[in-house]
């Protein structure tokens, strides 16, 4: 820890209005992932707990808001404060762990394709090819009309759309790392590939992996916000912030500004805390920019 503390890191950080601005954002939405239902009085997911009297309450510094509900409520009586902590924790569970199950796919195919090249690096890279030439969003659709709403067929798709980078990223490194004197050196002592590409091969292509996977999430929670946006992401039982979004689109030219401006406020923070951390994650981890 205290080596942590005089390294040039945390230096740089300490430096960076932006990283520390993109930090803080984050960590308040990792409060509310881990701490929400504590946070707030209503379970906006609770239906016993809702009163439909309570409908379209203005923001409490508004004429008519009532203090028991901050930033108002929606046509079911749901305090929206409430639903943006429930939403923000689903729309972040389902960013964190697509990025994970695309970060493991893409880097096992790209460790594949680089170290033994030939066929197999000709067929995952032709795949990849193919799939970036379509917009993430069309890709995304087209699975979700394919295979249905719910929490894990976004997972489903979003891991489809993801792969990609991780994967035409690592092979890159992969290409470069094989050509140096410690991977032959590991290959004339006998080692299997497998230990070769574990413990040899994969530390040293992980640092840029680092960049995209966070600013993957933010990408993420986008895409699936569009999704619930457009009717085809999670269920209405389990709503994110797009979903929210929505629900309040559907009002927002009768004057109920608040049930769609609020969940759009917490993605675009949300998401724009992830790119600043990752801007400098970036710049940081990239020894081209120092």
């Amino acid at each position: 820890m205290q080596g942590f503390l005089k390294s040039e890191f945390f230096f740089n950080y300490r430096r960076s209005a932006s990283a520390i601005i993109g930090s803080a954002l984050m960590l308040v939405f990792a409060v509310y992932v881990a701490f929400g239902p504590w946070l707030v009085a209503q379970n906006p997911h609770d239906i016993a707990s809702l009163e439909l009297l309570d409908s379209f309450k203005p923001p409490a510094w508004l004429e008519g808001g009532d203090p028991r509900y901050l930033l108002g409520t929606d046509g079911q009586g749901r305090d929206i404060l409430a639903s943006v902590v429930y939403g923000a924790r689903i729309s972040v569970m389902i960013g964190v762990t697509a990025m994970l199950c695309s970060c493991l796919i893409g880097t096992a195919l790209g460790l594949l394709a680089g170290f033994y090249r030939g066929a197999i690096d000709s067929f995952i890279m032709r795949i990849a090819d193919i799939q970036l030439s379509f917009p993430s969003i069309l890709i995304a659709l087209f699975l979700m009309s394919a295979v249905g709403t719910g929490i894990d067929k976004v997972l489903i798709a979003l891991t489809a759309v993801g792969w990609v980078v991780y994967a035409r990223t690592v092979r890159g490194s992969t290409l470069s790392e094989i050509e140096k004197e410690y991977v032959q050196a590991a290959r004339v002592a006998g080692l299997p590939d497998r230990k070769i590409i574990l413990k040899h091969v994969l530390p040293n292509v992980l640092t840029p992996l680092i960049v995209i996977a966070t600013i993957q999430v933010g990408t993420f929670v986008l895409i699936e916000a569009s999704l619930s946006f457009l009717g085809v992401g999670v269920p209405i039982t389990q709503p994110s912030l797009g979903l929210l979004v929505k629900n309040g689109f559907d009002v927002l030219f009768s004057g109920l500004w608040w049930t769609s401006a609020f969940p759009g406020m917490a993605i675009m923070m949300l998401v724009f805390g992830i790119n600043l951390f990752g801007d400098f994650l970036r710049d940081e981890l990239n020894p081209r920019l120092k």
